[in-house]
């Protein structure tokens, strides 16, 4: 490094902004000078801040998006040509974007969505405000279609899909401004209800009680619905406690043989 550059450095080795742009990058490109890199990656956090603000909008946090950023900042100082003749501004700042538009194609999706879909989105991001502004109005579907070189019925998956990008905590709050009507996603979740199992098991067995006679369902009701004990039922029926065994081993064995035939069907 030039004696120049030496004298610019404080007693712990730093650099303090004595250096101009030009400098610091032949230090870095030419000489190898870690601190000069760290010195042009301070220089243009501001940019990073101001490419990063203009993507905000996109429902990301603007410090993650900065970081992000921070990675094409670096990625094209490591990068720069310094004989080109090309200011680092210049070559930076499409870096710096395509490190965040990166960043929401790849992980900036609360659901993973194929990469297809994700590119189709991108594409579709931009030909809307295009034709919008051509049009003076929003463009329709096969309009979408034809200048993303795609089909209608693509543009409507890649656009359903973009509602992926974003999602709601469960504490955020569903109201509309009304402190007294708030609502939370959580308290619009249904309990669970016994209903529906009992239902499905209805369902399970309707085949098997079809074959059943009447004098058997009521058996079996008064079984496994009423609770009643074999000599309770023998008692309501008039026969013996033997004879209502005899009757449930019956009526369950009709039972599993319709279940079965039902089951041998639809597989």
């Amino acid at each position: 490094m030039s004696t120049a550059c030496l004298a610019t450095r404080n007693t712990t080795g730093s650099y303090r902004g004595h250096l101009d742009e030009g400098e610091l990058l032949a230090a870095y490109c030419r000489q190898g000078d870690t601190q000069a890199r760290d010195e042009l990656i301070t220089r243009y956090l501001p940019l990073v801040y101001g490419v990063s603000r203009r993507y905000c909008q996109r429902g990301e946090q603007l410090e993650d998006l900065v970081q992000v950023g921070c990675i094409g900042l670096i990625k094209a100082i490591d990068r720069f040509d310094i004989d080109r003749g090309v200011a680092l501004s210049t070559y930076a700042t499409p870096n710096i974007i395509g490190e965040i538009k990166r960043y929401f194609r790849d992980k900036g999706w609360a659901v993973k969505v194929p990469r297809g879909l994700l590119e189709l989105h991108m594409r579709l991001e931009k030909v809307t405000g295009d034709l919008a502004g051509s049009y003076r109005r929003a463009p329709s579907i096969h309009e979408l279609a034809d200048a993303a070189e795609s089909t209608p019925e693509e543009v409507m998956e890649a656009m359903e899909a973009g509602k992926s990008r974003n999602s709601l905590s469960l504490d955020h709050s569903l109201s509309r401004g009304d402190d007294d009507d708030e609502r939370l996603p959580l308290d619009t979740i249904g309990n669970i209800e016994d209903g529906f199992d009992t239902a499905e098991k209805r369902l399970l067995l309707q085949p098997g009680f079809a074959r059943l006679t009447k004098r058997e369902r009521n058996i079996l009701h008064q079984r496994f619905f009423e609770g009643l004990t074999q000599s309770q039922i023998a008692a309501n029926i008039g026969v013996s406690q033997m004879h209502v065994s005899r009757l449930i081993r019956r009526a369950l064995a009709k039972v599993r043989a319709g279940i079965e035939l039902r089951e041998g069907k639809e597989s």
